[in-house]
């Protein structure tokens, strides 16, 4: 049984090398054609940010797989030798939080590098070491107190019911669900939130919640400006009411008419759905998860030279999950993919066409992000459609469209639009 997984494993690293091997070759071609959507400078810059990101990943992939190898083979072990405690809830807590200290420890240079490195380099990072450090402990504080909350929960789980993998799934499911409305909550540890000064904004953003049956719940502007540049906005809340957060780079960026087509987008998925459907995909993917890893015979914890223990077995779906993960991912982004596209349309409606064409463009160029990708990442890892292809589907052709270093982006009706096919 351990030989069939580390094969599968093996197949699931190789795949991943290799579409990551394509992607990088991929842009390190195209990045110097006729550049698209950017002046030829940010267009080359864009480039090799994708391709420094994904040299990095590359390299994290086989560090992830020898570590897989090293847990399966020594590590569980080893980490049960050192785990001697009373108690099957405690040793259990113990248990897991070793392996994720030790999969943290492992994963840091790659983190530091990610943020001080490339991200610095292309001037994205705004944050200090000590407001990483300061990030890093109120994370380790949020995880030792409500991960332990969880991994204790899932220990009793496993230790008090035969069909435990159902249970488990049930809570976990709950959890993930509560973690969703939560989010903004634990967000205002990191981040300050200032409520959006009254104006035209505001009021046109709540016309626009009105008229999905939303209520406005706050709308707020957060200094995501201190940590990188990056442009962002997310909604909080499952229920009717909702609470918007901008993030101050995005403010800065996009005018009126541009962020109320943003908002008019994120309301298209409200009014399809597709926040249901996100939910019930991740529980479909997260009760196959415990299904399977919930029936893996004690012939494999043995041949791994541990029992089939609480933490044992947790860690163990922890390991795994990444590569059922995979193998539901090219569905998962189709699907997303498909939503996108009706909350374009929605959203152009809303906001007007140009004006999310416009602010499309924009988030591209600011967020450096290359407008291009090989039709493997795509299929495989792109939940939102290629931003060129999103651009056709609203109607503009942007193939020959260049935006100069100081060139506004237009957004007052000067646009050319064709019709689709």
């Amino acid at each position: 049984m351990l030989e069939t997984i580390i094969i599968l494993y093996s197949i699931y690293t190789f795949v991943k090398i290799y579409i990551g091997v394509m992607q990088i070759g991929y842009i390190n071609q195209e990045k110097r054609k006729i550049p698209v959507l950017m002046s030829a400078e940010k267009y080359l810059v864009a480039g090799n940010y994708a391709v420094a990101n994904g040299k990095l990943e590359l390299v994290s992939t086989f560090v992830d797989y020898f570590m897989f190898v090293w847990w399966v083979f020594t590590g569980f072990a080893w980490l049960s030798s050192v785990v001697q405690v009373d108690g099957t809830i405690l040793q259990a807590v113990l248990f897991l939080f070793g392996f994720i200290g030790v999969n943290y420890i492992v994963g840091l240079p790659f983190e530091l590098y990610q943020k001080f490195k490339i991200d610095e380099d292309f001037g994205f990072n705004k944050m200090t070491p000590k407001m990483f450090i300061v990030d890093t402990l109120k994370s380790a504080l949020l995880f030792v107190i409500i991960g332990g909350a969880i991994f204790a929960l899932l220990a009793w789980i496993i230790s008090s019911f035969e069909s435990w993998w159902l249970w488990g799934f049930a809570s976990m499911f709950t959890v993930a669900v509560l973690a969703n409305v939560l989010m903004p909550t634990f967000m205002g540890l990191f981040n300050k939130f200032t409520p959006i000064e009254e104006g035209e904004l505001k009021e046109e953003i709540s016309k626009l919640m009105e008229q999905v049956g939303l209520k406005n719940d706050g709308i707020f502007i957060m200094d995501a400006s201190k940590r990188d540049g990056k442009l962002n906005a997310f909604f909080g809340g499952l229920g009717k009411s909702k609470r918007v957060v901008l993030f101050d780079t995005l403010t800065e960026k996009l005018n009126t008419k541009e962020l109320l087509a943003v908002i008019g987008h994120e309301l298209g998925h409200f009014t399809h759905g597709d926040i249901w459907k996100n939910i019930g995909l991740m529980g479909l993917l997260l009760f196959i998860a415990f299904y399977l890893f919930g029936h893996l015979p004690d012939a494999l914890f043995l041949e791994m030279g541990v029992s089939p223990s609480a933490g044992v077995q947790i860690a163990m779906l922890m390991l795994l999950l990444p590569l059922l993960s995979f193998v539901f991912t090219p569905f998962m982004s189709a699907v997303s993919r498909h939503n996108e596209y009706a909350a374009d349309e929605f959203g152009s409606e809303m906001g007007g066409k140009e004006n999310l064409v416009s602010a499309l463009m924009k988030l591209v160029t600011e967020n450096k992000s290359f407008p291009k990708s090989h039709p493997l990442v795509i299929f495989f890892y792109y939940t939102h459609p290629p931003v060129l292809e999103r651009l056709k589907e609203l109607g503009f052709d942007a193939s020959n469209t260049i935006v100069g270093e100081e060139e506004e982006l237009p957004s007052d009706g000067i646009f050319s639009f064709v019709d689709k096919e």
